[in-house]
């Protein structure tokens, strides 16, 4: 507090009839301490921030004081210790503050300043290749054609990649081409600036579709294809010991194997939780939801009413505004036939606080 440092004992009794009289002999500031003794009968002018001065144990504030000339009137009393700020009492010895794999925030970065610490361990953000294939392709926001369109994935995953803790590095659109992509995912493999490849494109049994093969050969093609709508044609492999992740190129596919396998793959590349980011809240189907035994589905939704989720009925996998309309989307587990009008579920929302 801005005010004067004193004995607390000698303020008992007084109020603003009978005010205690003290000789002032002096001032602390902020970084610059008081150098005398504070005896019986004195107090020292003392600034917000400033150290105690020696033989002081309380703070009167300035607003119950009254200065005349070296002496103050103090007219309140003050108890041991009032308006001082005890060593310890932010941070206590021995008190973990941190724990590895926290999240820094703005507010931990001045605590770990205030600890007296110039430097922590972190974890390095991971750089994510984006390896976007197509011969249908143009950079994203050209115009499309009658015969090629812009890649809208790049975007969408560099965005996401970034949201996770990832810095994504683009390359392309390139040609469906086997030996040109097996050649950038060899130099990718064994960039050390490069710590996952995720291919978008060409993932599926086409003729064009170059990337499970090219996996196959360079390393490992530990899976492909999953019992998932949309995102069946999803992959993933190893190459040089780095992890390769296969999306497919319809939009709303991408979107959702970068939800499940890919954000994965970032977050925990990036120390952080591997679970989505999307905050949960529970709602009522306003509609029936029918699914196929054994498969997941990843069905976008909107909100209805107080308490309802209604499916969004133009949900192909190419239906990109299908995500953007929706307010989130639910989980039909494999073991579920169907889900009835009126059944709660989880809604995992886009929108991330």
């Amino acid at each position: 507090m801005d005010g004067f440092a004193l004995i607390a004992e000698e303020t008992i009794g007084a109020d603003d009839s009978r005010p205690a009289k003290l000789e002032v002999i002096g001032r602390s500031r902020p970084g610059l301490r008081f150098g005398g003794q504070v005896r019986s009968g004195q107090a020292v002018a003392i600034a917000t921030g400033a150290p105690m001065p020696a033989g002081t144990d309380a703070v009167v504030p300035v607003e119950f004081t009254e200065l005349k000339g070296n002496t103050v009137d103090v007219r309140t009393e003050v108890t041991s210790g009032k308006h001082v700020g005890r060593v310890g009492e932010d941070v206590e010895a021995g008190r973990t503050m941190l724990e590895a794999g926290r999240l820094l925030r703005p507010q931990d970065l001045g605590l770990i300043s205030a600890l007296g610490t110039g430097s922590i361990q972190v974890v390095r953000m991971p750089s994510i290749a984006v390896v976007v294939t197509g011969d249908e392709l143009l950079s994203p926001g050209t115009k499309p054609t009658d015969v090629s369109i812009p890649d809208v994935n790049s975007p969408m995953l560099a965005a996401l990649i970034a949201r996770d803790g990832g810095i994504p590095r683009v390359y392309g659109p390139l040609m469906d081409n086997f030996a040109s992509l097996k050649k950038l995912i060899v130099e990718l493999a064994a960039s050390r600036e490069i710590d996952a490849i995720f291919i978008n494109g060409g993932s599926s049994t086409g003729p064009e579709d170059h990337a499970p093969a090219c996996i196959r050969e360079l390393g490992e093609l530990l899976a492909h294809g999953i019992a998932m709508r949309p995102a069946s044609p999803t992959g993933f492999g190893l190459v040089a010991g780095k992890p390769v992740l296969l999306l497919p190129g319809n939009p709303v596919s991408c979107l959702c194997a970068y939800d499940f396998f890919g954000g994965t793959v970032v977050r925990k590349l990036a120390g952080r939780s591997s679970s989505m980011p999307y905050p949960v809240i529970r709602r009522r189907l306003s509609a029936k939801i029918v699914s196929a035994p054994g498969r997941v589905d990843y069905l976008r939704v909107r909100f209805v009413g107080a308490d309802e989720v209604e499916p969004i009925t133009s949900s192909g996998a190419s239906i990109l505004s299908s995500t953007t309309t929706a307010d989130g989307f639910v989980i039909v587990a494999a073991d579920s036939e169907s889900l009835d009008a009126g059944t709660w579920v989880d809604v995992h929302r886009y929108e991330i606080p």
